[in-house]
């Protein structure tokens, strides 16, 4: 169980989508439900993604197991949710307070900075997927890259090469986190 969180246009949406697109690839049970303000991109949107071996009961997380949160707002309404022992990623570009969650693995990330360097400064949020993804093993980093690009079509194929450079970068930096 993984809630993305942040403001619309941020891509946590689409990050969910991905991750979603992958687990199911893999022959996975997925519940993906979005969520967002009415005002849409600037206003609040969030994502629940859950993946099981077996049938998913409820979409709905109460207490997630995993956050990924681009701003401080997210951060506020949903860190205090995380199960003990969960996991929070955190866009540190735009968030530079601690959660105060000792009983969570905290994981923070220069998603924009990282995006920038990977050549994909809109991709911070494939940066943050690569982050939780690498941290959690949640499903292999080619099942992330393969639904990148089945996202990806037509005139939209060309952001396929940076896109997963950001979800590469943000993998290794989850993955250093975890050591």
């Amino acid at each position: 169980e993984v809630l993305m969180a942040g403001f619309g246009g941020q891509g946590m949406l689409l990050a969910g989508k991905v991750l979603a697109q992958a687990s199911m690839d893999l022959g996975k049970e997925v519940s993906w439900l979005p969520s967002y303000g009415p005002e849409m991109r600037g206003g609040t949107a969030n994502v629940m993604v859950c993946i099981a071996s077996t049938p998913i009961g409820s979409p709905l997380i109460e207490s997630p197991r995993g956050l990924v949160v681009m701003n401080l707002p997210s951060l506020e309404k949903f860190g205090p949710k995380v199960k003990p022992g969960g996991i929070i990623v955190i866009n540190q570009s735009l968030v530079e307070r601690d959660p105060g969650r000792h009983d969570c693995t905290v994981i923070k990330v220069p998603a924009r900075e990282l995006a920038q360097e990977a050549g994909a400064p809109r991709a911070a949020n494939f940066v943050m997927l690569g982050a939780y993804a690498g941290a959690t093993d949640v499903v292999p980093p080619e099942a992330i890259e393969q639904a990148i690009a089945e996202e990806f079509t037509g005139d939209k194929a060309k952001y396929i090469p940076s896109s997963i450079a950001a979800f590469r970068a943000g993998l290794k930096a989850g993955q250093q986190a975890r050591l």
